[in-house]
Order: C-alpha cells, then structure tokens, then sequence
C-alpha cells in the first residue's frame, strides 16, 4: 500500500535500522523503544492487522513466531528461563495499533522497561 508506514520502510523508501530479512519478513528496531530491546517483525506482504489474517497467512506467522527467539538472542536478550523476552500484536484501536500494518514487538532485557 503506498500510504503505509511499514510497507515504505520494507521498499526502502523510508531509512530504519534493520534486524533481519528474508523474502517474507523484514525486522527493524523500534524508533521508540520500550525496553532496552525492542524490534518489530512485519510480513512483506500488506496485512492489516492481525484480524486479517486467514488461513493463507498461516506459514508466514509460524516463521515470524519460530524467528522472534533467534533475533532476540542476537539482540542481546539473555536465555530462557532468567532471561526472556515479550512478544506483542497490537490489534485494532482498542488492541492499541498505531500503525496498520501487521507487525509483532519483540521486547526484553533487564527490568524495568519503560513502558508494558
């Protein structure tokens, strides 16, 4: 879509810092972090939010869930069980989505956060 935030940032057209990318996902740090990690997963492909996803979208989120704990282990999450990290889909308005464009906060290191 060409008005979206997140569809610019995946073409390019708009600079960010990026994580990783594959054909499908393209991860990028948060510009407003939350936690002294803080990233976001987005499909390539333009979903809304994650009320629009349908059975065709099933491959795509299992890959994006399965990444998320790699990533944030190279961004300097520390392992499971002391360590962790926070996985969050904002969905619709009152789900607290900003941007809409599907996308998945992956959050953590030492507490306090900022915010959540």
């Amino acid at each position: 879509m060409s008005d979206c935030l997140f569809c610019k940032i995946v073409a390019g057209k708009i600079p960010s810092k990026k994580v990783h990318e594959d054909e499908e996902v393209f991860v990028f740090h948060d510009i407003h972090p939350w936690a002294p990690v803080h990233f976001l997963m987005v499909p390539k492909v333009h979903v809304p939010s994650l009320a629009h996803a349908g059975p065709d979208h099933v491959g795509l989120l299992g890959r994006m869930m399965a990444l998320a704990p790699k990533l944030a282990l190279e961004q300097g999450c520390r392992p499971y069980p002391e360590g962790g990290f926070r996985v969050v889909v904002n969905t619709g308005a009152e789900g607290g989505q900003e941007v809409h464009h599907l996308h998945i906060h992956v959050m953590g290191g030492p507490r306090p956060w900022l915010k959540g």
